[in-house]
């Protein structure tokens, strides 16, 4: 059986066989076992591999976690149970006090859209009987053998797929229960807890929202499941099916063309777009993206779909309006707002609302200035310049690109806005320009940030 237990339970044979103080008799073949144990748990969080509780493996231990134990280092648990069924139901049992009450069912619903969206499986709420996965706020001893701790440590714990208590989840009502990130954030935890309810062991990979230590520095906003989370409840469940227009195809037609995943460092890449976010640079490619971020030299490849499902493929151009922290995202006519992981209400908008005339079908690329809060446009071979504050274009435009920006090729796939330059990415290049010397002053292949 299945059993969920807790890192303090897995812990009190450990601890008591290895004090703090004092001499340990090596005779005490107990001392063995608590060494082994300790060098799993050091293994798999990424610590040194000392065998000992030292001070950074103790530190650790006391970060708020979840409640399965991660010694072992399963991907799935022991069996790979998983739902036979792709429609499941979930029932929120009871309610913490520290939230209203539709801010922790839109919590929860927005947890399970998470995995939802990656997968073939779908959710829906029922108010009374039992549900596949029943939901509720506890404190203490509360009836299945695994107490909470009070607030800290134990946030919360959940049980892997089956009949009766497997698949549940229960949260420690002795934590602060928040909608940002002071507290406990709820939305952050349910994600992590419902990974294991639908077959997710804990992961090693630190950037993994299935690694047990919670992360609360992480702005819930911009939770992104990271390629092993996708990579494991694929391997239970399979991607998502493919969305209704291919499906209508006609038979006799061509199938539509699904780009292979782009290599980061093959010397003809060209991007489709680049942009910011908060902080973050990612680069655009067919159906994905890259992801490069400041406390990880090495960028990350996500499929777009993953992050915000209702964005298409292929995007002509993006750009980040800092003073409203949105992506704007364009295609074809339309354009998308993005606020981290979340597409905003009344998008895609067409881009003629912008102030282009009828004769723009399409944009090429797109930068916003921090500074002067302006956002040029690059359309064929001219720009327009629009005022982010005024939300409206600039008299006196289009110009010419290579009046005000004597060097760059038009046309213009991308820009991009760093260390006081304009890159301008042409194909494979990228004309690193000089906007108060105003000419090029570098020429560079494109994937050159991609650290090729």
């Amino acid at each position: 059986m299945h059993h969920l237990a807790t890192l303090v339970l897995l812990c009190l044979p450990v601890c008591s066989a290895y004090p703090l103080h004092g001499t340990v008799r090596q005779e005490d073949p107990s001392v063995d076992l608590a060494q082994k144990k300790i060098q799993e748990m050091q293994k798999f969080l990424g610590l040194k591999v000392t065998g000992k509780l030292d001070s950074s493996t103790v530190e650790v231990m006391h970060k708020p976690r979840c409640g399965v134990p991660d010694v072992g280092g399963f991907s799935t648990f022991p069996g790979t149970p998983k739902w036979r069924k792709n429609k499941l139901t979930y029932r929120i049992v009871n309610y913490t006090l520290d939230l209203p009450r539709e801010a922790v069912d839109s919590a929860i619903e927005k947890a399970l859209k998470v995995w939802e969206e990656v997968t073939p499986l779908s959710f829906s709420r029922i108010y009374e009987g039992e549900a596949d996965i029943m939901v509720s706020f506890e404190v203490g001893a509360h009836g299945d053998f695994h107490y909470f701790d009070g607030p800290g440590h134990i946030l919360a714990h959940a049980y892997p797929p089956g009949p009766g208590f497997y698949g549940d989840v229960h949260f420690d009502d002795d934590e602060k229960w928040t909608q940002g990130t002071s507290g406990t954030n709820l939305f952050l935890v349910a994600a992590h807890e419902f990974g294991h309810s639908l077959g997710l062991f804990h992961s090693d990979n630190p950037e993994a929202l299935m690694y047990p230590v919670y992360k609360f520095s992480t702005n819930p906003a911009q939770l992104l499941l990271s390629q092993d989370d996708i990579a494991g409840i694929q391997s239970l469940y399979g991607p998502p099916p493919p969305s209704p227009d291919v499906l209508m195809v006609p038979m006799s037609s061509v199938p539509p063309r699904r780009p292979e995943m782009p290599a980061k460092c093959d010397p003809t890449l060209s991007f489709d777009a680049i942009s910011t976010l908060r902080g973050e640079l990612l680069f655009f490619k067919d159906r994905y993206f890259w992801r490069k971020v400041h406390w990880n030299s090495q960028p990350e490849l996500h499929l777009i779909s993953v992050f915000w499902p209702s964005l298409p493929s292929d995007l002509d151009a993006a750009y980040e309006a800092h003073s409203r922290d949105t992506v704007f995202m364009f295609k074809g006519n339309k354009v998308w707002a993005v606020r981290g992981n979340e597409v905003q209400a009344g998008y895609p908008k067409d881009i003629h609302t912008l102030g282009f005339p009828p004769t723009v079908k399409k944009i090429d690329a797109a930068i916003s200035d921090k500074e002067t809060k302006k956002t040029f446009f690059f359309v064929d071979n001219k720009y327009w310049r629009f005022d982010e504050m005024k939300q409206s274009m600039d008299r006196g435009f289009p110009r010419l690109i290579a009046d005000d920006f004597p060097g760059v090729e038009p046309q213009v796939d991308a820009v991009l806005q760093e260390f006081g330059f304009l890159y301008f990415f042409h194909g494979s290049l990228q004309f690193e320009f000089d906007p108060n010397a105003r000419k090029v002053t570098h020429i560079l292949k494109s994937n050159s940030w991609l650290l090729c």
